[in-house]
């Protein structure tokens, strides 16, 4: 989002917890899986998952930036050969198929680099008949999100809930026509970029991939945490982030 405007959020830590008093209804069931959209959804997750008391994993999606401006999203793709377009921005540019086929290659490789490169050959947890939860630190355009939930469908998860603690209003009504749900904890006005809850502090890559072990018991967040977000070597996180 824009400088100046607020979220009244410290950080992605104190968002998150936020994020997660609204998802107490899904607290202690055996059935609930949480999956942070890197990188900035994953210190948000963090506390979701720790609350509610269920397994944490990553869910990988690339924006398509539009040229010269990579920070305005023409549409995401995700795994799974998943692509959606935003066909207002695609229009707007006067972006021709061969063009969009470009982005969205260069994309896909960078896709498949960071699967491999979070996961080092772990399995995602298997989601089908479960309760899925896409987590990430804000809305937008929602591009990024909308690609997320029609992949996760493909896996026939029994319900998708999207949450977010910050996101523009008219993005997360319009994920409900894509969603089973959408919580969205705060919509301030203007939003123009969901990439942040407040704080403009970067994610480190290395950290990100400490999420990829799921948790099958309530995570210990203060040692995961600090792992995650300070790029610091715990136990729990299997890389030495301080070569990255």
């Amino acid at each position: 989002m824009t400088q100046g405007v607020s979220t009244g959020f410290r950080d992605r830590r104190e968002a998150g917890q936020a994020l997660a008093a609204a998802l107490t209804s899904y607290a202690g069931r055996s059935d609930v899986v949480v999956l942070a959209l890197p990188r900035g959804g994953v210190p948000v997750a963090v506390e979701v998952a720790e609350a509610l008391g269920a397994p944490l994993d990553l869910f990988l999606v690339r924006k398509l930036g539009a040229p010269r401006h990579r920070e305005l999203a023409i549409g995401a793709i995700a795994s799974g050969g998943v692509r959606v377009l935003n066909d207002d921005v695609v229009r707007w540019y006067g972006m021709t198929p061969a063009e969009i086929e470009e982005i969205a290659r260069e994309e896909q490789i960078e896709l498949e680099r960071r699967e491999s490169a979070y996961r080092e050959g772990r399995p995602a947890l298997p989601i089908e008949g479960r309760v899925v939860i896409l987590v990430d630190d804000g809305l937008a355009t929602g591009s990024s999100m909308r690609a997320s939930v029609k992949a996760v469908r493909r896996r026939n998860p029994s319900r998708i809930v999207v949450a977010v603690p910050v996101g523009a209003r008219d993005t997360c009504d319009e994920l409900n026509a894509h969603a089973d749900e959408v919580v969205c904890v705060r919509s301030p006005s203007p939003l123009v970029s969901g990439t942040e809850t407040s704080t403009r502090r970067p994610i480190r890559k290395s950290a990100t991939s400490c999420a990829i072990t799921p948790f099958p018991r309530p995570i210990n967040n203060a040692r995961y945490l600090d792992c995650l977000v300070h790029g610091r070597r715990i136990p729990s996180c299997r890389l030495d982030i301080s070569h990255s």
